[in-house]
């Protein structure tokens, strides 16, 4: 099929534009007043933002429908039609982007280096695995087993009950945390521990976006000294089928995090140890917890961050947020061009983000009265 459609008019009507395979659509996402689509070319990385209408013209350019046909149902849908002058104005805009099938790909920017990775003493990355992709396809043929009701339902409920545990004995756990923190051998046992947790972490989000279709484009170490943590990159995560496979992608850290530590639960309550092992036992299991809770907290740049912005259905959520509450707070006429989906979501994300940090305050505060006064 040829890329180029024919320069006169009416000789469009005949053309099937045809998306290349390697462009990929976002569902309607809010970003401010607006509403967007995300659309991205993975071969070259690119991506930019369309409008609801454009996203209708581009969604139905699959080699099946003529633009005869696309235009026809445009105009029932947005009761207009387009004429040539526009209809060559889009395709034009797609084929300089390499976005239709056999289109040639865009020229790379004259005299653009190629960018170095970031890399120090003090801050910096590293790869760790070649092709990320291939990696996590191995890692996700032996545990997908795992991730089918039959096996996820019981694990989650145990992690539930383990968590309810941990609540409930959270006064005698705090002590034995403070205890672990005078012991450098166990405290140094714990902390790695706690590291590997965090690796099993970032896999976890590449097995269950690899899981759901999706492709991880790096797995490596990043450190901001003293830090050292593992990362692994979903290369299309806003782009898997639905939202709640991407809800699945981002929630699956902290699962594999409280996963991590159902074991080690096990070993604290029936395993017959010392009294400074059963007590780093508890403590793990606190300062695990903590750490898987934490990254659910519905601030960037944290997984419940990306799962707020899924609820929402929003992009960009928190920037969003504070203009809309900021012109809402003055009044501003400007604040009810804002459609109702739009106002409810980010009053809805402002409040639990409010409420969020509230929480965490008084946890800490709690704690950290528990610890000074007993």
């Amino acid at each position: 099929m040829s890329a180029t459609p024919p320069g006169s008019a009416p000789g469009l009507a005949g053309y099937r534009p045809e998306l290349g395979p390697q462009v990929l659509l976002s569902d309607a996402l809010l970003q401010g007043a607006a509403t967007v689509h995300l659309v991205k070319d993975t071969a070259g990385g690119g991506s930019f933002r369309v409008g609801p209408k454009e996203h209708f013209l581009i969604a139905r350019m699959d080699g099946s429908r003529s633009l005869a046909e696309i235009g026809e149902e445009y105009a029932k849908e947005y009761g207009r039609r387009l004429d040539g002058t526009r209809w060559q104005q889009i395709l034009r805009m797609l084929g300089t982007r390499g976005l239709l099938a056999g289109a040639p790909a865009p020229a790379p920017a004259p005299d653009a280096p190629a960018p170095e990775p970031e890399r120090g003493l003090l801050r910096g990355s590293i790869r760790l695995v070649a092709d990320a992709d291939a990696t996590t396809g191995r890692l996700h043929r032996l545990v997908r087993f795992l991730l089918t009701p039959g096996w996820m339902v019981p694990l989650v409920a145990l992690v539930l009950a383990m968590e309810v545990l941990i609540a409930v004995r959270i006064g005698e756990l705090l002590d034995v945390t403070r205890e672990l923190f005078t012991n450098p051998v166990l405290l140094m046992g714990a902390a790695t521990l706690l590291w590997f947790s965090t690796a099993l972490h970032e896999l976890a989000h590449g097995v269950v976006a690899r899981h759901h279709g999706g492709t991880v484009a790096e797995i490596g170490l990043r450190w901001r000294l003293p830090v050292i943590i593992m990362y692994c990159t979903v290369d299309n995560y806003l782009y898997l089928g639905t939202r709640w496979q991407r809800i699945q992608t981002a929630v699956a850290g902290a699962v594999m995090n409280l996963l991590f530590l159902l074991p080690f639960c096990a070993l604290w309550l029936f395993a017959p140890l010392d009294t400074a092992t059963h007590g780093a036992l508890g403590a793990l299991l606190l300062l695990g917890s903590v750490q898987a809770l934490a990254m659910l907290v519905p601030l960037p740049p944290l997984d419940g961050y990306r799962i707020a912005s899924q609820l929402c259905g929003a992009t960009e959520l928190a920037a969003s947020t504070l203009a809309y509450l900021r012109l809402a707070a003055r009044r501003d006429p400007a604040a009810a061009d804002y459609p109702r989906r739009a106002r409810t979501a980010y009053r809805v994300y402002g409040l639990g983000a409010v409420l969020a940090l509230v929480a965490i305050a008084a946890a800490v505060v709690a704690a950290a009265h528990r610890l000074i006064t007993t």
